[in-house]
């Protein structure tokens, strides 16, 4: 079954995130140690976040930034940064199902911009809803920027 892509305009969103520039084969396994970076400078702070994991692809080098929503404010010890999720129109559908299924749900927000002619702007994200010992139960939303 497809998902459902609609349009709709988000808000910026405070994050605490480590930047790369990385390539598509590496990024498989630069994420999660990048993550950890994040969860040990939130940690080391007593700042743990509620916050929901997040993946920004800046572009298609890939630029990355993998980090977490903030929801109480921290001090950033680099690697880890501030940055934020953009604000703007969207296209947006949530992914459910094993991550490693998430290629076809961008194929299909891509697909449904292309169909609509929404202009897709470049930077696009994913924000993961909390975790599942079962596959088929995660959810994870995704969003292109639109122009």
């Amino acid at each position: 079954m497809q998902p459902v892509v609609t349009r709709t305009k988000v808000t910026e969103r405070v994050t605490a995130v480590v930047a790369a520039t990385t390539t598509w084969p590496e990024f498989a396994g630069l994420w999660k140690p990048l993550l950890d970076q994040v969860y040990i400078c939130l940690g080391s702070q007593g700042a743990l976040q509620e916050g929901r994991n997040v993946m920004l692809y800046k572009d298609d080098v890939p630029n990355v930034e993998v980090g977490v929503e903030l929801v109480v404010p921290c001090e950033f010890i680099e690697p880890v940064i501030r940055s934020v999720l953009p604000a703007g129109e969207v296209a947006t559908t949530v992914h459910r199902g094993p991550y490693e299924q998430l290629r076809t749900t961008h194929a299909a927000v891509v697909r449904a911009c292309d169909e609509n002619d929404w202009r897709r702007a470049g930077p696009r994200w994913e924000i993961y809803r909390d975790w599942q010992e079962d596959p088929a139960e995660l959810e994870t939303e995704v969003y292109y920027l639109l122009d």
